[in-house]
């Protein structure tokens, strides 16, 4: 389904792109560069299409810095101490070990066989180290997810070795939630039954009950597509929304939920200004506006935020937020794609567009 729904939003992002980078008016004819009707996102001072960096939804330079040594010198004890330093208690520590394992199987990837030859050495020579476990239990569920076919042989068996993981993980840090909601992950995939999803479950909340990354890996399993409903999922993030604290981001899960089942066509003409998509719309940028400008979930929340804004052509304000979350693209709906910078650059070019359709500039643009 991910695949059909990102070849129908690239089909109609570029139709509307086209539309509007046509000069309007008599004839049809491509707008002169540097004209009004241009819309050209480099006037607004966006980073080009190869320069999105498609690892993280956003900046973490303390990571990026050890990323590239680690990478550089095969050395993975830059990696150990930067989580070790790293707070279990929020979001930034689930990130960096999603990071860490993502370098890992990209570089796997690319060099089979060969690369990630640092997580090994770092599993093989510090086996008690949290960390090395944490990584080493997430990278196998990356590695699942991306490169076997969901029920097959192959992606069991991954998924068994990944809960096996996490559960030294866990021993090894026992306060620590990032085991446990590596293991959300392995519980959509092995399809956990739902008592057993629910003691995991708990054992989260016990640790980070206002986690958003926990409750985003739950959300999946509650979805229609996998072990849950609609409705199941509506409830589940509608409940977390309620019960979030003042400054929370959980307020914008509802509009996670509605990403989740966005019909593989959507019939109805106003589909994104219908009163759910709205309401779960408005919710999310309450959560936006309310949240710390530090918060390491706030740019996850605004990607997915702008693709409902432009979709909903709501200009001004995906525009607003396209300028504080602009350089990177490691965040749903644009990592369900092949080229997650092609798909963010295309929805960006339709916001420039419509934008400056309805009498924006780069001179009207409020910037932080």
């Amino acid at each position: 389904m991910e695949i059909l729904w990102t070849l129908l939003v690239l089909g109609a992002l570029t139709a509307l792109v086209v539309r509007f980078v046509f000069r309007r008016g008599g004839g049809i004819q491509l707008a002169r560069p540097g004209s009004p009707d241009a819309a050209d996102p480099a006037a607004y001072g966006f980073a080009l299409q190869e320069e999105l960096d498609v690892r993280m939804p956003g900046p973490d330079q303390d990571l990026l810095d050890v990323l590239a040594v680690v990478q550089h010198t095969q050395d993975w004890k830059p990696a150990q101490r930067l989580l070790a330093e790293t707070p279990k208690e929020g979001e930034r520590r689930w990130q960096r070990v999603q990071a860490f394992a993502g370098a890992a199987s990209l570089e796997l990837a690319q060099r089979p066989g060969v690369g990630g030859a640092w997580l090994r050495k770092w599993r093989s020579e510090a086996p008690k180290d949290a960390g090395a476990a944490q990584v080493h239990a997430e990278f196998l569920v990356q590695q699942a997810w991306r490169s076997s076919s969901v029920g097959h042989d192959d992606f069991r068996i991954i998924l068994e070795e990944a809960r096996t993981v996490c559960g030294e993980a866990a021993l090894l840090a026992p306060g620590d939630p990032v085991p446990y909601i590596t293991e959300l992950a392995v519980a959509r995939g092995l399809a956990y039954p739902r008592p057993e999803f629910d003691q995991l479950w708990a054992k989260v909340m016990d640790r980070a009950p206002h986690h958003m990354g926990a409750h985003l890996a739950a959300l999946h399993y509650h979805c229609e597509k996998w072990h849950g409903s609609r409705a199941q999922a509506d409830e589940f993030a509608t409940a977390a929304a309620a019960r979030a604290p003042r400054g929370s981001l959980l307020s914008a899960l509802p509009l996670f939920a509605v990403y989740e089942h966005i019909p593989d066509v959507v019939l109805v003409s106003d589909f994104f200004g219908t009163a759910v998509v709205s309401r779960a719309m408005e919710g999310a940028l309450h959560a936006v506006h309310q949240a710390r400008a530090d918060d390491p979930v706030l740019p996850l929340v605004r990607h997915l935020l702008v693709f409902f804004l432009v979709r909903g052509e709501r200009w001004a304000e995906s525009m607003d937020q396209f300028v504080a979350l602009d350089g990177y693209v490691g965040a749903v709906p644009w990592t369900v794609s092949e080229d997650p910078a092609a798909t963010y650059a295309v929805c960006r070019a339709l916001a420039v567009a419509g934008y400056e359709a309805n009498g924006g500039s780069p001179a009207t643009l409020r910037r932080p």
